[in-house]
């Protein structure tokens, strides 16, 4: 046999061994696809597959120039991954620490912490595919890149490959023979400014690298705080346009989906899906911030003046309903909301919607306007001021005590400019029980306003059916009957509008993310209440409770210091009671009308013959420094309201309604009359 062939001896052998491999390769494929496959096919998603979240800015609130309100301003949460720290690195941490602002030595346990005990999975979430929503961290990325993903919401399956602590730790999946787990990202900061990110990566620590984020931001504080409202340390809309808006404002996510390789680098050919984010529009309101300024220093006098436990004053333009300013005392700041102790959170509540008083004389302006409204009388007609009963509906009532004695009967006018207790509840008697409830449900009072932040609440005013024989003669006078400042606000708007009640707005435009107007929002009349000729008549007698003309009685009005020199100014002052705990003799504890607590008020409006701004001055319990220990309305809220008038005029450039004579379109009016 020739010497080149091989034996037989070697060819059984070489297929032997060829045969033997090929049985370990085909055992091998078995586990690898049948046997361990479920494990190892999650080792590959893991391995390979990643989630890249895109996170969408959310938009601007914006005041009625542009000015911006609230925005959206890109941080790095600022990381480590401890497993990936190099010794050669230690060096460089005090600079870490002092670039971020943390002492060494907590600096120090974060980084040289890199394992915890075992955090027990839910069942039910770890066998469950993420959702939209469900809380992941991208490691695709190499440890030093720059552009690593934050943890972040998944728009698609993702297995349960990590557990989250309430630190923001993220844990790996396997716990070693000791159960401890070991962690794959710690935060140092959340607060990181990209001029610092940078010089943070000038380091070149290994295993530190930031996760770009976007943080709300109020860049004036607590200017319009309780209009504007805060987003919650888990980016939540907590109160505000911010809650109200948010379905404009959030924006969405958008995300990619692809794989990486051994050095977990992104491999963008093999992207699979790739949604771009969406940014969130910017809604635009009617707050002038200038306006809103000027309404929140003149809170800060009051309060400084009189130490009151609450106010509000409210600006609008009453031929639309936008709200121009809404301030409160006492308020908070927007960048600090976690700050404000719990003993004082009360600061954060809206209370020019939220919070109900009896409204007093201002409330007069609804029985004046039914009965002139219904014919039932003029502006002359006369009133017997002087009695103390009178009889109504086959019984005798009541009248309610008055600040002057009027010893002659006396018109409607001087009914409202001297803010007549008797003659209010008169002319609620014309009415009668059911129309001057609906007139005063017209007006607003006992419904909601329409306003859409700051959990407003109905107020409090009984039906006829529910009235006791004195509700007729008190309830006129803005007693037995509780509002909020924005409901009062809005029914002094019925009388400046021309008759309507006004929804009261405060979004007046939505703009994409391009700048491009979505929705522009209009006034809102919900109804009409009085006639146009009415709210004129009304318009004309309430200027005479800003008036110092000299009468029998004092002044024609209540309220002098509301004038504003050369300007029809129309307004009303209130006074109310406020109930307050009093022990009595008994030992029981009851809600008694105080002589030494009140809620001082003036709503009014200016020019009067054509308004175009609207002002409500509320200021609760001031007694205590007010001048003879009780805060009328006509001392504490009306030299406000003119001071505010004062530099609107100015900054709006309203004109006087003057004809050439130098008498007001009201007063000629009146002459005709």
């Amino acid at each position: 046999m020739s010497k080149g062939f091989a034996s037989s001896y070697r060819i059984v052998l070489l297929a032997v061994v060829i045969l033997v491999c090929f049985a370990g390769l085909g055992a091998r494929l078995v586990f690898l696809h049948v046997i361990d496959r479920d494990v190892l096919v999650r080792f590959i998603d893991k391995a390979r597959r990643q989630i890249i979240v895109e996170s969408a800015r959310r938009g601007d609130v914006l005041d009625a120039k542009g000015g911006i309100l609230a925005t959206s301003r890109t941080l790095i949460v600022l990381g480590v991954d401890p497993q990936s720290l190099r010794k050669e690195d230690e060096t460089k941490w005090p600079q870490l620490a002092e670039l971020i602002g943390l002492p060494l030595a907590d600096l120090t346990k974060t980084l040289l912490t890199k394992s915890r005990p075992a955090v027990p999975t839910n069942a039910s979430t770890a066998s469950s595919p993420a959702k939209p929503g469900d809380l992941v961290i991208n490691f695709a990325l190499h440890p030093e890149s720059a552009e690593r993903t934050p943890i972040a919401k998944t728009a698609v399956m993702v297995t349960a490959a990590t557990d989250t602590a309430s630190d923001d730790t993220v844990l790996d999946d396997n716990a070693d023979e000791n159960g401890l787990r070991p962690i794959r990202w710690a935060k140092l900061s959340e607060t990181v400014e990209e001029s610092t990110y940078a010089k943070i990566q000038a380091l070149g620590i290994k295993g530190v690298y930031g996760q770009r984020a976007y943080r709300r931001a109020y860049p004036h504080n607590s200017l319009a705080a309780h209009v504007i409202g805060y987003l919650n340390k888990q980016g939540e809309p907590a109160a505000g346009i911010e809650r109200y808006a948010d379905f404009y404002l959030h924006g969405r996510d958008g995300w990619r989906e692809g794989e990486r390789d051994g050095l977990r680098r992104e491999l963008a050919q093999f992207r699979t899906r790739d949604v771009p984010a969406s940014d969130g529009f910017t809604v635009r309101l009617s707050i002038d911030s200038a306006i809103q300024h000027m309404a929140e220093e003149e809170l800060d006098a009051l309060a400084k003046k009189y130490s009151p436990q609450k106010a509000t004053i409210i600006i609008s333009d009453p031929q639309t309903g936008f709200i121009l300013a809404l301030a409160n005392y006492p308020t908070f700041n927007l960048n600090e909301y976690n700050l404000v102790p719990a003993v004082e959170q009360g600061a954060m509540r809206n209370v020019a919607v939220s919070d109900m008083y009896e409204p007093g004389s201002v409330f007069k302006i609804v029985a004046a306007s039914g009965a002139l409204n219904e014919g039932l009388v003029t502006s002359a007609s006369r009133f017997d001021c002087s009695i103390d009963k009178i009889d109504y509906k086959g019984r005798t009532r009541g009248l309610p005590g008055e600040d002057h004695h009027f010893d002659e009967p006396l018109s409607v006018a001087e009914i409202i400019s001297h803010s007549s207790n008797r003659g209010a509840a008169q002319l609620a008697m014309k009415l009668g029980d059911d129309r001057f409830y609906a007139y005063a449900r017209a007006f607003g009072f006992g419904q909601l306003s329409g306003f859409p932040v700051g959990g407003e609440i109905v107020g409090s005013m009984a039906s006829p059916a529910k009235w006791d024989g004195l509700t007729i003669t008190r309830m006129p006078m803005g007693q037995s009957i509780a509002a909020t400042p924005m409901q009062m606000h809005m029914a002094m708007g019925v009388i400046a509008s021309g008759g309507y009640l006004l929804r009261p707005q405060i979004i007046s435009q939505i703009n994409d993310s391009s700048g491009e107007p979505v929705y522009r929002y209009l006034g809102v009349a919900k109804s009409r209440v009085i006639t146009q000729e009415t709210a004129r008549t009304m318009a004309r007698l309430l200027t005479g409770v800003v008036s110092d003309r000299k009468t029998r009685y004092g002044n024609e009005g209540t309220a002098p210091e509301a004038a504003i020199p050369n300007y029809e100014v129309a307004g009303k002052t209130g006074t109310s009671q406020k109930y307050m705990p009093e022990v009595m003799a008994n030992g029981t504890t009851r809600l008694l009308p105080s002589k030494k607590h009140h809620v001082a008020s003036f709503v009014g409006f200016f020019p009067a013959s054509h308004p175009q701004v609207a002002i409500s001055v509320i200021v609760d319990d001031a007694d205590a420094h007010a001048p003879g220990g009780v805060a009328y309305g006509a001392k504490v809220a009306a030299p406000s309201f003119k001071h505010l008038g004062e530099q609107l005029i100015q900054y709006l450039d309203l004109k006087p309604a003057y004809d050439t004579s130098g008498r007001t379109a009201l007063a000629m009016e009146g002459g005709r009359r």
